[in-house]
């Protein structure tokens, strides 16, 4: 079982629209509504495989029954912390060229109280767990060091931390070990202060933030691939994909196929990459099947293209 925590989960509206003028009236050709908020989505694409999967999340309102009741359709367990605030609602609007622009509301504050009692749901479900995804940013009240007191609660629990958030939650939650944490190129170039234009720049700020105290990082640099930097050695993924229709969650489901495959080695970055590659090849942030997936369009190697310039540097 994969047990993720979503310490700010949303109501995410998609709109897919012919282009984005502003100030226009914009008639939408498709739309979508899905449970969102990084944690939810590895839950998504972890359900979507046919594994087993616990949402550990506050909700509140009628945004949060509405999230989890779809989850609870497709499949998810969900361990619900009732808050007083109402969750918040997100809007995407898709152009065909896969350009997305995003709305995302701030959400509710979470008090100590249930700041405490989102902790005591995570350790309630702990035990069960193969690995424990804590992922996305912290609502209004729970302090950067927050997933910090998490990572260490599951660590003396004897449970595995992924964990997939940035700037001083990142930082903080750093001096607990978590096992394997996952950073985008921007999230990683914030992460040591200083831009990335090569895939060897990524390595380096990879490696950086072993010193630091992850165990493993998985990063994932848009288009030119992921990197995997561990005690195993260093890996390098990408895959050939014909057409990018929206990259909401993509990087979620790189995370979900990654844990999946155990998390850890190259085949599960060979994982992280097929999932990642299916899910920019759907609309709005479905979560790839095993039927989505093309293992033969991904390669795995530890010849690391060190100066290889990235398609969209990381300042």
């Amino acid at each position: 079982m994969i047990l993720t925590v979503t310490p700010n989960p949303s109501l995410d509206r998609t709109y897919e629209v012919p282009a984005l003028d502003r100030g226009e009236v914009l008639r939408a050709t498709a739309e979508r509504m899905d449970p969102g908020g990084k944690g939810v989505n590895v839950s998504r694409a972890v359900a979507a495989a046919g594994r087993r999967t616990v949402a550990v999340l506050p909700l509140g309102g009628a945004p949060g029954a509405l999230v989890a009741e779809l989850l609870a359709g497709q499949g998810i367990e969900v361990a619900p912390v009732p808050v007083a605030g109402a969750t918040r609602s997100n809007i995407a609007l898709a152009e065909p060229d896969g350009t997305l622009t995003k709305i995302n509301a701030p959400g509710p504050e979470l008090t100590a109280v249930e700041s405490e009692s989102l902790l005591s749901t995570i350790r309630t479900h702990a035990g069960a767990a193969a690995w424990i995804a804590c992922c996305g940013s912290l609502p209004r009240g729970l302090a950067p060091e927050w997933y910090a007191e998490l990572v260490a609660r599951a660590h003396r629990a004897g449970a595995r931390i992924a964990l997939d958030t940035s700037g001083p939650s990142l930082l903080a939650a750093l001096r607990e070990r978590p096992d394997v944490v996952k950073p985008n190129a921007e999230e990683l170039a914030e992460a040591v202060g200083r831009p990335l234009a090569t895939v060897g720049d990524a390595v380096k700020a990879a490696e950086e933030l072993r010193t630091y105290g992850a165990g493993s990082v998985l990063a994932s640099l848009g288009a030119d691939g992921q990197l995997l930097v561990s005690d195993a050695g260093t890996y390098f993924g990408s895959a050939a994909v014909t057409a990018v229709r929206s990259n909401v969650g993509a990087g979620d489901a790189s995370l979900a196929g990654f844990l999946a495959a155990g998390g850890e080695g190259p085949d599960a970055l060979a994982s992280a990459v097929a999932h990642g590659a299916a899910a920019v090849q759907l609309p709005g942030s479905v979560m790839p099947s095993p039927a989505d997936l093309d293992p033969s369009a991904v390669t795995v190697t530890a010849d690391i293209p060190l100066d290889r310039p990235l398609m969209e540097p990381a300042s």
